[in-house]
């Protein structure tokens, strides 16, 4: 079987191409509250989780469960919600 040059060449790029997941770095991980709250401003969750609260619980997070595990250091009731906010 012969295969011509450009037929090779344009094999080897579909394959490179092909291979090349995209690179998009670590959830960013915040100083603080105060900080992450100015990007997302009623906080960030994990999926699935639930506000621990006797009034209205929070459901405009931010659902990201790269973002918590960054920050999840920041989530002092436990309920897989950090920073939550009203």
């Amino acid at each position: 079987m012969h295969v011509r040059r450009s037929h090779v060449a344009a094999m080897t790029t579909a394959l490179v191409l092909i291979g090349a997941a995209p690179s998009y770095g670590a959830a960013r991980s915040y100083k603080n509250c105060t900080a992450l709250n100015q990007d997302y401003p009623h906080g960030v969750g994990r999926q699935g989780a639930r506000d621990k609260t006797s009034g209205t619980p929070v459901t405009s997070f931010k659902v990201s469960n790269a973002l918590y595990r960054a920050n999840g250091s920041s989530d002092r009731d436990r309920d897989g919600i950090a920073c939550e906010k009203r």
